[in-house]
Parts: structure tokens; sequence; C-alpha cells
């Protein structure tokens, strides 16, 4: 955890990048998804088992993504991710992309990510996975 929240280090690979060595646009969501992912793991909660278990998923609902300034191959990012409001069927979070791990941020979203079942409905999150949400914040 780091001072807003949970953090994890992403290296800009080649692959990332376009032909002037700028990262693409759509792959910072790929960024703040495998920090929410890997905040989650953090917490314990393994998300293939929800899903078979419990036939629960966790969708992004809305986004809203600024961009401030680039980050280019070879950077080493952090992504953070902080919980601002777990509800009962979603979870809002802030995350932001920092270059060396200080800011000001290179690009930070605002998004809410819903627990559906497998016919896309909404379902409330796990009662012990909303408290260590809530207390993860």
């Amino acid at each position: 955890m780091s001072e807003t929240g949970f953090s994890w280090p992403v290296r800009v690979y080649y692959e990332d990048t376009d032909a002037g060595g700028v990262v693409y646009h759509a792959n910072y969501l790929r960024f703040f998804e495998r920090a929410r992912t890997e905040w989650l793991r953090a917490l314990g909660v393994n998300q293939d088992r929800l899903r078979r278990e419990h036939g629960l998923v966790f969708v992004v609902h809305d986004m809203k993504v600024r961009f401030h300034r680039p980050a280019r191959f070879d950077d080493l990012l952090q992504v953070t991710c902080e919980v601002v409001t777990a509800r009962r069927a979603s979870a809002g979070f802030r995350q932001r992309i920092l270059a060396d791990g200080r800011a000001p941020p290179l690009c930070e979203a605002e998004l809410t990510v819903a627990c559906i079942d497998e016919r896309f409905a909404p379902r409330p999150i796990p009662e012990t996975i909303r408290a260590e949400m809530q207390h993860g914040r």
C-alpha cells in the first residue's frame, strides 16, 4: 500500500508503444486493469474462484480518463488503485499512473466496477470482499 492506496509497478515494453515510442492510449486502461487485479489479489480475492464458486465477475461499468503527459518505452511506472466507494453491487475507484512513482500523474481515471452474474445481472459483492474493499481503502 502507498499513501494513496495500493500501487503496482509496470514497465513500458515496446509492444505498449506506438511507432514513436509513446504508450498507445488504450494501454493505459490495461495498466489500470492490472493494478486493480493485483490489488484484489493482495486482498486475498481470487477472481477465478469467485467466478467458479459464486458465478460472479467484476466488470467496468463506467470510466473517465484524463491524459496529462505521455509514458514512453522503458519507463517504470507506478499504477495506483484507491477505493472511493464500496456499495452493495459496485465499487468506485480512483487510479493514477505515475512516472517513477512521483506526481504529477501521467494519466488519471475515475471508474466504477460492477459485480454481475453470468447473465450480466447486477449482484451484491460478497460481504467479505466488500469489507476488504472498505478496509483496503
